[in-house]
């Protein structure tokens, strides 16, 4: 994969389909890293793949601002409680042991992707049955196509998974769109498609801090690797406006089901690397 050509292309894979399921992208670029880069440490993979999902998260929630799906208020409180765990993610990456840890979070996630293959699709919250009570938040939004979303969430339960994922992000490289959404949707009962915008503009602001992290530590010191980045995003930009012009127009539990295969490529990674057998 050292042609440039190859990099965009790349890059605009990953920023099309994890902008499309409010991912980040980072599920596709670590395997493919490990693959042709074998070499890289896990820091130096981390880091890049972690790099190219911010830029993918920035340009797709300029998009999802467009589209007016992003619910400001969620997102800003679960972001910010994503950056202490961000942080920390990136200084436990070189002296964390990952072995054992890989081999429960794989799967973890191989029983979440069966979960949501085979869960039925949750019911829509609407006026009659939309839950109330002490410390869940009422939400209505009207996005710029008119449609109009109204639940409730315990914000609780939602920071508690904002610093679980601003944790993992970084530690794993795959950016954690693609837990939060997941989360997000079934268990905080967020409508899909705000689930996908509002995760991705979370992740804008998550990956943006372990990028700066990473960059104090002197991580992207190295030529090579900016030239790689830097080509990666080039078709990541592009990529991710696609992601999210498509986003609506796909049937949202298509996207459950695209998020639970995804899922399923990310387990099966985690168990290969914890396996080394790549």
């Amino acid at each position: 994969m050292d042609s440039i050509f190859l990099l965009i292309f790349a890059g605009f894979v990953i920023g099309t389909f994890g902008t499309l399921i409010g991912a980040g992208g980072g599920f596709i670029l670590v395997p493919l890293l490990i693959v042709f880069y074998p070499k890289l440490s896990p820091q130096t993979t981390t880091a890049i793949s972690i790099a190219v999902v911010a830029v993918n998260a920035i340009s797709g929630s300029v998009a999802y601002v467009k589209s007016g799906r992003i619910d400001f208020k969620a997102g800003v409180v679960f972001a910010l409680y994503t950056i202490p765990g961000s942080i920390l993610g990136v200084l436990t990456v070189p002296y964390l042991p990952q072995k054992i840890f890989n081999l429960l979070f794989g799967i973890l996630l191989l029983v979440l992707s069966v979960y949501l293959f085979y869960k039925n699709r949750t019911a829509s919250q609407t006026l009659e049955n939309l839950p109330v009570g002490k410390g869940l938040k009422y939400r209505r939004l009207t996005d710029k196509a008119g449609v109009l979303y109204e639940y409730s969430y315990n914000q609780r339960h939602g920071i508690f998974i904002s610093i679980l994922v601003g944790y993992l992000s970084p530690l794993l490289g795959i950016g954690g769109g693609i837990i939060h959404v997941p989360a997000m949707v079934h268990w905080l009962q967020f409508p899909v498609y705000i689930a996908t915008a509002t995760s991705h503009f979370i992740l804008a602001v998550m990956a943006t801090v372990s990028v700066v992290v990473n960059a104090i530590n002197g991580t992207y010191n190295d030529p090579e690797i900016q030239k790689m980045i830097v080509w990666l995003a080039a078709g990541v930009v592009p990529g991710a406006q696609l992601g999210a012009y498509w986003s609506h127009r796909i049937k949202s539990h298509v996207i459950i089901k695209v998020l639970a295969g995804c899922l399923i490529l990310v387990a099966v990674r985690i168990l290969m690397k914890s396996l080394q057998v790549y």
